[in-house]
């Protein structure tokens, strides 16, 4: 009976260690299922903003000017150090410290903003050691502030400076100076703009009332912990950056540091910080504007009102067209171009070669053409050839980047009016002079344009019977 037992006893092990070794033989997940998997949830990761280093153009000694951008959000806020040379270079070290920092911490620059950081405007002043550019200019007083409704602020050649100290500084003329017209064109697409300057320990707006700014100021202010005020109490700035932005709807702050020295770079970073982290109130997109009932984009809008407005460019005759780079909008004087592919350039906005059109058809009737090599004429004329009342308009305005190079000497002409004028024609204008008070006006090459494309179109749609 015992053996018996004991045989079972064996048998079973037997089919045990059998079943177990068959078992073994199997692939695991045949047997049971395999655990459940922890599959953790996917984290978020925030791209890096980008950074890239760029020369926006060379001072008046040919000195690059550059500029370091953060972000490529769709807010352009614009911090410009240095705009006094050597006797503010505590400003250019601050900058530079801020680049540093930004360029450590881009994640610090909110998705919906574009930092731009521009060490020097005034590289002539800071290698020279002075206040002024290289011509003897304050840039802070050069800009044309004549476009807001304050007139205390109108540029003037006499202008009061450091300390107060009276003296002919402010330029010949608005926006005179290489370095002004570089920032004047860099900010047309700009939602706010810093200037730092020394020495005071204040933060204030410009002069003309402008809300956003105000904010701006107080934010920045208070985050530095430097004093507000509404406006700079000691005398009157005219010509100053951030008058001249304010009046283009730019949010726009001077802060003053406290000493001509230390480049207090933990307020200021504090104050660039409290402006990035409300940059949806304080930093607004360009907005369009509306004139004599048509609108215009907010940055041919910028470019027009900087650069003359309607005596200059003429008023808007059709509203912004599509164009394979970005828009065009047909001025009496004028067709504004704005390129998308030129953004943070001088050529975002420019007049569009509406003379070298109009010479094109003139061909060998006009006076002093001289045809290109490849037959497309005519090619342009040294500027030396400019003289008198033309080239005092010529430059007055915008020189090259507005007007282009002569295409002709001066010739007399029926001018659009019907009158015998003399005219010169420019790439992109052709100026009329008028006697009878000694003024120079722009020909209506954007009306005359329109007309030509409108007879040209094929405004008749063929019938197929």
């Amino acid at each position: 009976m015992n053996d018996l037992r004991t045989f079972a006893r064996l048998r079973r092990y037997a089919l045990c260690m059998l079943l177990l070794l068959f078992l073994n033989m199997l692939p695991w997940g045949m047997v049971s299922p395999a655990p459940p998997r922890v599959v953790a949830a996917p984290s978020v990761v925030q791209e890096t903003p980008p950074v890239r280093e760029f020369t926006l153009g060379t001072s008046a000694q040919g000195r690059p000017i550059t500029v370091i951008q953060v972000g490529d959000g769709a807010r352009k806020l614009v911090v410009v150090g240095d705009t006094h040379g050597g006797a503010e270079v505590n400003t250019y070290w601050l900058t530079l410290q801020l680049i540093e920092h930004f360029r450590a911490n881009p994640a610090q620059v909110p998705p919906d903003v574009r930092l731009y950081l521009i060490p020097t405007i005034n590289p002539d002043g800071l290698a020279l050691g002075h206040r002024f550019d290289s011509w003897g200019v304050d840039l802070n007083r050069n800009m044309n502030t004549n476009l807001d409704v304050c007139p205390e602020n109108d540029w003037s050649p006499t202008v009061f400076g450091a300390y107060g100290i009276i003296s002919d500084t402010g330029g010949p003329y608005p926006d005179s100076q290489v370095e002004t017209r570089l920032i004047r064109s860099f900010l047309l697409d700009a939602s706010g703009a810093i200037f730092l300057h020394s020495n005071a320990g204040l933060v204030f707006p410009p002069y003309c009332e402008h809300q956003l700014s105000l904010e701006m100021a107080q934010t920045y202010a208070e985050a530095a912990n430097y004093a507000y005020t509404r406006y700079w109490e000691n005398y009157m700035i005219t010509g100053s950056m951030a008058d001249w932005a304010g009046s283009l709807g730019i949010s726009a702050i001077t802060p003053e540091l406290i000493t001509a020295t230390d480049s207090e770079f933990v307020q200021n970073l504090a104050g660039v910080q409290a402006v990035l982290a409300q940059a949806e109130t304080l930093l607004p997109l360009p907005t369009d504007q509306v004139v004599n009932d048509l609108p215009v984009p907010a940055r041919i809008w910028r470019y027009w009102r900087s650069h003359g407005g309607a005596p200059v460019l003429g008023e808007p005759l059709e509203p912004a067209q599509s164009t394979p780079n970005g828009l065009a909008q047909t001025f009496t004087r004028s067709r504004l171009e704005l390129d998308a592919s030129q953004a943070d350039t001088p050529f975002l906005v420019r007049p569009a070669a509406l003379g070298t059109e109009r010479a094109r058809a003139l061909g060998s009737t006009l006076p002093g053409m001289i045809p290109c090599a490849d037959g497309s004429g005519p090619c342009p004329l040294s500027t030396d050839i400019l003289f008198g009342a033309f080239l005092n308009y010529w430059q007055r305005h915008g020189g090259l980047d507005v007007f282009g190079y002569p295409l002709s000497h001066e010739f007399d002409t029926i001018t659009a009016d019907g009158q015998w004028r003399t005219v010169q024609y420019y790439e992109r204008a052709v100026f009329a002079y008028y006697p009878e008070d000694g003024s120079v006006r722009p020909e209506p090459l954007g009306w005359l344009q329109m007309h030509v494309e409108g007879v040209e179109a094929d405004w008749i749609t063929p019938q197929v019977r």
